[in-house]
């Protein structure tokens, strides 16, 4: 059997500005900030940045209590962006429970929230006699995924890929290449993260997050701008549905792309520090699977997540690529660093600027750096016909991924 073709049909999101495609949409055109001064890492003793990009209250009600007791809040906001994703792609009950759709949903780990009141009620009293049940199935590292599997009753495949900031590009990856194989009919796919002061504090001990604008904290994060100064810490969801696409149109679904490539590649020279060109050779193989080449490309969504080497490193690899052909943002200047969410959350912004052919620039980015001033930045709105996108997402450890989605073309 050849590789088959793959297909997106639904989105869901829960972002820091917000539940809803349309909220998240609506805040990146609007050119809004989601960074906030946040009183409890002012708390922490050593942490020098104050600041994050935190989910407004959901209502997790539309979720059952049974299901809900054993969540933590990033499996609400998965099962919520979830819940929006399979009503957009017009999704009974029977094909979500069908054996053939599986869900590869990740995460960087489990609650860290939950993980401390563990420990910190084990260190108290030196027992575990008041510790819930509940609280092993919000910390154990596939909590998002098998929450929001059982939320929607999911009986086929589930797969909980963990790679820090690179984790849900991974998982729409590793989905496209299931239902590409024949192995799954439909999947359900991304990621999802909750805020805590550890992550923020992790960046901070590398001097990588961002400290200078704590007083003034929507001019932070500043992807690509000569004054950036690190990462700016969120949470949120990002889910996509995805279908073989004869199976989409026998169904008469709704198709909002096509993925039409995916590529990730390890970078072992240093388990901190990115490396261009195997930043560069993901993005070529990528291409090179669907038979693109850099003049086609329209777009490319960067992670870049306004650390110093990173920018550069990525900045440098897509001038190498694509030279100035491809105009380039990234979207963490309005959302902050969604963690595990990122790569499907900014994935969804695309695929509407592709719906709509307008590109939402990088927020904050005023002065580029000379080292990454190689590339086409889109510094204000811009009203173009979209037809090829690519998407690049990275992670501590070396891992390296992208995606290319395509317009639609009924073919």
């Amino acid at each position: 059997m050849g590789k088959r073709r793959v297909v997106i049909t639904g989105m869901g999101t829960v972002s820091p500005f917000g539940p809803g495609v349309k909220c998240l949409w609506e805040h990146l055109l609007g050119g809004d900030s989601a960074v906030r001064i946040v009183p409890e890492m002012q708390k922490l003793g050593g942490l020098r940045s104050s600041i994050a990009a935190l989910v407004p209250a959901v209502d997790a009600s539309v979720i059952p209590r049974k299901k809900r007791r054993f969540m933590s809040p990033m499996s609400v906001y998965s099962t919520i962006a979830a819940l929006e994703a399979t009503a957009m792609a017009g999704l009974s009950e029977d094909r979500i429970t069908d054996r053939g759709t599986g869900l590869c949903l990740a995460s960087t780990m489990g609650s860290t929230s939950e993980s401390e009141a563990f420990f910190q009620e084990l260190n108290r009293s030196g027992s575990i006699e008041n510790i819930k049940s509940t609280m092993f199935f919000k910390t154990m590292n596939h909590s998002c995924a098998a929450n929001t599997a059982q939320a929607l009753g999911i009986t086929g495949r589930i797969i909980s890929p963990s790679a820090a900031c690179a984790s849900s590009n991974l998982a729409v990856g590793l989905a496209f290449e299931m239902i590409a194989a024949g192995n799954q009919n439909m999947m359900i796919c991304g990621g999802s993260d909750e805020h805590h002061c550890l992550a923020p504090a992790v960046f901070d001990i590398m001097n990588a997050a961002s400290c200078q604008y704590n007083n003034d904290p929507q001019q932070t994060p500043r992807p690509f701008d000569i004054n950036r100064d690190g990462v700016v810490c969120a949470e949120g969801a990002g889910i996509l549905i995805l279908e073989e696409m004869e199976y989409a149109r026998r169904r008469n679904a709704d198709i909002l792309a096509e993925i039409i490539g995916f590529a990730t590649f390890s970078a072992p020279e240093n388990i901190a520090n990115p490396d261009s060109q195997t930043i560069a050779d993901c993005m070529e193989c990528s291409m090179n699977q669907a038979g693109v080449h850099a003049e086609e490309v329209d777009y490319v969504n960067a992670h870049a997540t306004a650390t110093i080497q990173g920018d550069i490193a990525e900045a440098q690899a897509i001038g190498a690529v694509m030279g100035d052909k491809a105009p380039v943002s990234s979207l963490k200047g309005h959302l902050g660093h969604t963690m595990a969410a990122s790569g499907a959350m900014e994935l969804i912004a695309s695929i509407q600027m592709m719906h709509y052919n307008i590109l939402i620039p990088t927020r904050n980015l005023v002065t580029p750096d000379p080292e990454c001033n190689v590339i086409d930045f889109i510094i204000m709105p811009r009203k173009i016909e979209i037809n090829i996108i690519l998407k690049n997402s990275f992670a501590l450890g070396g891992i390296n991924s992208a995606l290319l989605i395509r317009r639609d073309r009924n073919d």
